[in-house]
């Protein structure tokens, strides 16, 4: 049986002939292999960023064997692996190159019960596989350069759950391939674009100034030779005194010593480029984890003149899981640069017609490009006129809101994709900013809602920025699609304070509201209780029925618990079979209202439960000891004090034998 994740497609199972079965190329072999080799991930050494997902897959799904593989022509090779000593095996014998072949993931409960697998040579010999589960990771347009998988050398049943975390950090994986093979096309599109624009310093320095990345010019003894912004936002440093200092002042000292080698190295001529997660010296002391990238200009004799430095500022992902690079600014600056270009190549026009048609002929050349780079941008873009009608409109707006370009050309951006509570304001900023020229919504990013054509909505990551063109304003706008990352960052945060079996609160999201329902208590004059109840005979259960059966168990018992008491009451899970409950706005009598309410409880957990769900009869019979902690309005107790007084009453019910209660209050 292949285990199937609960609200994703199920993973893959087919059925081959008798013998091992090498798998077919995809059809999409050569642009796989084209990415694998541009993104230089193939025979590198270990790096931190893989590595700590394997190890986070084998501690997690508790396997021996965890791999970050890489499919190349003939040989699979692991980037990153947990458990294995060898570094790579034939693609003939490889799981991996089965799992490629497909968009979901692959499980192979036991290999040696499998057609495709149960004479392979990984099977029969070393590492003896017998269960294997893995996960493709796919480049931006789908291209599967290898897998994320987890090995066992003993047949295994993979739960939903443990699925969807192979495919969570699989996702860590998929979005660092893609944020690299980002920077190697945006590396490619520079090196182009500036074999072709070298003639226009001030807009290349434009980009430079306005990238989101942090980007420097490094002398050959290390002296910084120019930087942008955002790498002055990055270190705490302005650009003059930035200017002043070597790249080795502002490296954190442990790790000077391997960026100064790949230097050498790099100088040497033995790489082409490096990179390297390493950590700057903020003006404040402080340090900030960046991913380096560096490689070298050089001059007509073929000297360095200079290096290189792409810096991605990677603290948020050292402290969470995911870093995010930014390349949308590059494309707005361009949009920026490229119009005081225009406006510089009109004021030209006048001095000769040979120069004239010299500045004509690479105006149409710069504006293809242009128009090119906006058709086939990532991000939604959308050019205004000053009167706020649309004058461009490109592929992608076209796909996030479900509007053509026909369609959308001279209208009104609330008649498009405003929803209409904003659109009432979004006549008012434009006003205003026609008559004052200001606007707090300018050149930021900002996360504001939208809305489709079909009235869907969804939320978007908008940078607008204004321009003055040949005394005309136009307002420029970027958009991005963020709803999916939104739902996620919500679903992670309910995650985080909820029980995933009974939906309840857990001890976190309790550690939070106890106090705040003591400070209300506080405001109100009113003593609230704290239970605490743990379950009679619930281990029976489980060595009797399993554990299955007392999952449904807990959540039956926290559906009842829930039921039993007010909406304004709150009940959690802390752990196993532990609940506890908040009783708020009690009256005089509280000792008395709050044992009732926990008689009430005891009677409607020792209800007895169908654990069968319909099947044969298996009811099971629960009972419940509650400890109640009473808190006065005066009370000076905290919460902590306050859970371990319900834990020392509960324990006492429990000594007295089932289904009692037992009551104290806290000072």
């Amino acid at each position: 049986m292949v285990a199937e994740c609960a609200g994703a497609p199920p993973a893959r199972r087919s059925v081959y002939p008798a013998g091992m079965q090498s798998a077919p190329f995809p059809p999409d072999e050569a642009a796989r292999r084209a990415l694998l080799e541009s993104l230089d991930l193939l025979d590198t050494a270990p790096e931190p960023v893989f590595d700590r997902v394997t190890r986070l897959a084998a501690r997690l799904l508790g396997v021996p064997i965890a791999l970050f593989s890489l499919v190349d022509a003939d040989r699979q090779w692991f980037k990153s692996r947990v458990g294995l000593a060898a570094s790579g095996t034939s693609r003939a014998d490889a799981f991996c190159a089965h799992t490629i072949l497909g968009e979901q993931p692959l499980v192979v409960e036991d290999a040696l019960a499998d057609p495709r697998f149960h004479d392979n040579p990984l099977v029969t010999g070393e590492p003896h596989v017998r269960f294997y589960a893995g996960v493709p990771v796919r480049g931006v347009h789908g291209e599967a350069i290898g897998t994320l998988c987890a090995i066992d050398s003993r047949p295994r049943t993979l739960a939903p759950s443990d699925l969807q975390v192979l495919r969570d950090l699989a996702d860590i994986v998929i979005e660092e391939v893609r944020a690299r093979e980002g920077l190697v096309r945006a590396r490619a599109r520079l090196v182009e674009s500036g074999a072709r624009e070298r003639a226009s310093e001030d807009r290349l320095r434009s980009i430079f100034a306005l990238a989101s990345i942090g980007i420097a010019l490094v002398a050959p003894d290390g002296a910084f030779a120019g930087v942008n912004p955002a790498l002055c936002a990055m270190v705490g440093y302005t650009e003059a005194e930035l200017l002043d200092l070597t790249f080795q002042d502002i490296t954190w000292p442990e790790d000077l010593d391997a960026d100064l080698l790949l230097l050498q190295r790099l100088r040497r001529r033995e790489i082409e480029r490096y990179q390297l997660e390493k950590r700057y010296v903020r003006k404040d002391g402080t340090a900030v984890w960046v991913d380096l990238n560096v490689s070298c200009k050089t001059g007509a004799d073929g000297a360095i003149a200079y290096y290189v430095a792409m810096v991605k500022d990677i603290q948020a992902q050292k402290t969470a899981e995911q870093a995010i690079l930014d390349l949308n600014a590059q494309l707005e600056e361009r949009v920026r640069a490229r119009t005081h270009e225009l406006q510089n190549t009109n004021s030209m026009l006048t001095a000769s017609v040979l120069q004239q048609r010299r500045a004509e002929n690479t105006l149409r050349e710069r504006e293809a490009e242009l128009r090119s780079v906006i058709e086939n941008a990532n991000d939604a873009y959308i050019c205004l006129d000053e009167r706020g009608a649309v004058m461009a409109w490109n592929r992608e707006a076209e796909r996030t809101f479900g509007w053509s370009a026909a369609e959308a050309m001279g209208r009104q951006l609330d008649d498009l994709i405003i929803p209409p509570e904003h659109a009432a304001a979004h006549r008012a900023g434009m006003a205003r900013y026609l008559v004052t020229g200001r606007s707090a919504l300018f050149d930021t990013r900002l996360e504001l809602p939208g809305r489709r054509k079909d009235g869907s909505t969804l939320m978007l990551e908008v940078r607008i920025a204004a321009l003055e063109v040949n005394g005309r304003r136009l307002f420029s706008a970027f958009l991005n699609d963020i709803s999916e990352r939104k739902e996620t960052e919500a679903r992670r945060d309910f995650e985080a304070r909820h029980d995933l079996l009974t939906g309840l609160g857990n001890r976190r999201a309790l550690l939070e509201q106890l106090p705040l329902a003591q400070k209300r208590g506080q405001r109100t004059g009113h003593a609230l209780a704290l239970l605490f109840i743990d379950l009679d005979g619930f281990k029976a259960v489980n060595d009797t029925w399993g554990h299955e059966a007392g999952d449904r168990l807990l959540a039956e018992v926290a559906e009842r618990l829930t039921l039993a008491v007010r909406e304004t009451d709150s009940v959690f899970r802390l752990a196993g079979d532990e609940f506890t409950v908040i009783l708020e706005n009690l009256g005089p009598d509280a000792p008395g209202g709050a044992t009732a309410v926990a008689e009430k409880l005891v009677a409607a957990v020792a209800q007895p439960v169908d654990l069968a769900g319909g099947a044969a009869p298996a009811v099971a019979r629960v009972g419940a000891s509650i400890g109640i902690a009473l808190h006065a309005p005066d009370a000076t107790t905290d919460a902590a004090a306050l859970i371990h007084m319900a834990d020392r009453c509960m324990y006492e019910a429990k000594q007295a034998g089932r289904g009692q209660v037992r009551c104290a209050g806290a000072g």
